[in-house]
């Protein structure tokens, strides 16, 4: 089926529905066109099979026979592919279209996964592993780029909120399993990730672009002109710390439940069940109801939420009280991420949109690099009284700066 959406329809259908959409606003999601639903499955599909990754460190010291701090070296290679892959996978979608990168994304990164558990040298492993994050961190700017194209202003926020949704439910059942599988069959790992990522690349297939793409001419200009714009420049800075506090969860946090509060890891693990099922629940919900507010609110709010999510930390000694801190950061969660993608979307011109959500990606992968060790070395150093307190600083950080932003706005906000 060739896509054929018309924005013009779509808004009048909007405006017909308005006060439907306001008694009850998961309505508003069957306004969206097929295409979007069908990324969504593909990417549901995709991520409920991710289990190669999440048990990476374990397969590289049981099966191949490496130390806890060698085995990180599969991290450390998959991040730096990860750097790379996002710039350059939102210049080829602008270049070639966006369908096509997330198709042979998924398509070379199921082959890889498949073919890994073959490969005995450990050299040649990570070789293999720096060439999958290539491939597969590809996908997600040119899926952003494409979901910015096919909804409107008015629904763009729930999109991404949407995409986020399959993104979680597939996150809530691919490590699972992989534990499961991980009991019989280490290399089961890897076929049952490729598996389905093949089985995504599937359900891509069945879209046919209709709209026209726009390319970008020239050779790497698309992303310069990028970096060049003072708008996205300013955004980047300021979200770069509040990106730093959202992944603490992945080092110090499950660091300083069980070994400083000595709470049992089934109870860390818990937590990240409560955040899957509040995205669940509400997070399109929230952003359809708030898809009038304006950038600026969105953003100063999200980074709000997270400063004082984790900034509490350093006050949680029960289970009670961390509950209620996860609670705080991820309606923060649910408020700031479709609003930041949503925010690039709308500075980014259409023909260059692939080469914006690139960098915004890369972004995170410079965020992911660092922040978890810098939280992991502040905690060493000087306990969760001092890390929690300075993290809720750098949400504060990033609130001040996005308090200045202007929606469509090409010169730098002042500073506050």
């Amino acid at each position: 089926m060739q896509m054929d959406f018309q924005l013009s329809t779509l808004d009048s259908r909007l405006s017909t529905h308005n006060s439907r959409l306001l008694m009850n606003p998961w309505r508003g999601l069957g306004g969206l066109p097929r295409e979007v639903w069908v990324l969504s499955a593909a990417t549901f599909i995709n991520r409920a099979g991710t289990m190669a990754l999440p048990f990476l460190a374990l397969y590289l010291m049981k099966q191949m026979g490496l130390g806890a701090a060698q085995a990180g070296q599969g991290f450390v290679v998959y991040g730096l592919g990860a750097m790379v892959a996002a710039p350059l996978g939102g210049w080829l979608a602008d270049r070639f279209g966006p369908l096509k990168v997330m198709r042979t994304s998924l398509l070379l990164s199921g082959q890889l996964m498949l073919g890994l558990p073959l490969v005995r040298d450990v050299r040649g492993f990570l070789l293999l592993i720096g060439a999958w994050a290539l491939v597969s961190e590809g996908f997600r700017p040119a899926s952003m780029s494409i979901l910015a194209d096919l909804a409107p202003p008015e629904l763009r926020k729930a999109v991404f909120s949407l995409n986020r949704l399959a993104i979680n439910l597939g996150m809530s059942v691919g490590p699972a399993l992989g534990g499961f599988i991980a009991t019989r069959s280490y290399h089961g790992l890897f076929w049952v990730d490729g598996a389905t990522t093949l089985a995504a690349w599937g359900v891509l297939a069945l879209l046919v672009a209709g709209r026209p793409h726009q390319h970008e001419a020239g050779n790497g200009t698309a992303l310069l002109s990028a970096l060049r714009d003072p708008a996205l420049s300013y955004f980047l800075l300021a979200i770069i710390p509040v990106v730093v506090v959202f992944f603490q969860h992945e080092g110090p946090m499950p660091i300083y439940l069980v070994r400083d509060l000595k709470l049992p890891e089934s109870f860390y693990g818990s937590l990240f069940t409560l955040n899957t099922l509040m995205i669940v629940a509400l997070e399109v919900r929230l952003n359809l109801a708030t898809a009038h507010w304006p950038h600026r609110r969105a953003l100063m709010l999200g980074s709000l939420l997270y400063a004082v999510g984790f900034g509490a930390m350093a006050l949680a000694h029960t289970r009670a009280m961390i509950v209620a801190t996860v609670v705080v950061w991820t309606f923060g969660e649910m408020v700031l991420f479709p609003a930041m993608s949503d925010y690039v979307a709308s500075i980014a011109p259409p023909a260059r949109r692939g080469a914006y959500m690139g960098i915004y990606t890369f972004t995170f992968s410079v965020a992911f690099s660092f922040g978890p060790w810098l939280g992991t070395w502040m905690l060493d150093a000087w306990g969760g009284l001092v890390l929690w307190p300075w993290m809720g600083v750098l949400g504060l950080v990033s609130a001040l700066a996005l308090a200045s932003i202007k929606t469509g706005s090409k010169a730098p906000p002042s500073i506050p």
